[in-house]
């Protein structure tokens, strides 16, 4: 059994595609998370590879998002910030919670859908105009090449693997 607990809308966009990109994997995490632990009453080793995967995952976004504030001097971007570790604590409470045998309840699962949809609702949304202002592009190449010197191409795919 499965059902969508936090249903991507584009009321949810922020106008910024490889940020929405990943709001949805965030929002289809989410929805994991509820269809493993509330519907299915799952195996916790399977409801604690989602937390994880949620963890890592949003520690990966907030990157992107704070890098951005940085590139572009948000001068939001304390405030911001502190938003973030708020939500970080919420995930690593639900994580730690669930760790000493507790259960992820309905509650916890209002709890981070309601603050993930009004964090992107409200605070990610003020940032979109500043961004684009500042020349940051609505949409992101996947893929950058380029021809070296030797007339070799070259791709991001090529230089990310070198790293």
């Amino acid at each position: 059994m499965s059902r969508e607990f936090l249903a991507w809308s584009e009321e949810l966009s922020v106008g910024i595609q490889e940020i929405d990109e990943q709001h949805k994997v965030l929002a289809g995490l989410t929805n994991c998370l509820f269809n493993e632990a509330i519907l299915n009453k799952g195996d916790p080793a399977v409801i604690e590879s989602i937390l994880n995967e949620l963890i890592q995952y949003t520690i990966i976004h907030f990157s992107v998002e704070e890098s951005l504030f940085r590139i572009f001097n948000y001068p939001e971007a304390d405030s911001h910030q502190m938003h973030h570790s708020q939500l970080k604590r919420e995930v690593f409470g639900i994580k730690e919670k669930f760790n000493k045998g507790e259960t992820v309840d309905l509650e916890l699962m209002h709890l981070l859908r309601d603050w993930l949809t009004k964090h992107i609702m409200i605070e990610d949304k003020l940032y979109t105009p500043f961004f684009l202002s500042k020349g940051l592009k609505p949409h992101w190449p996947k893929s950058r090449s380029w021809i070296g010197k030797s007339g070799t191409l070259c791709t991001l795919n090529d230089v990310n693997a070198i790293k």
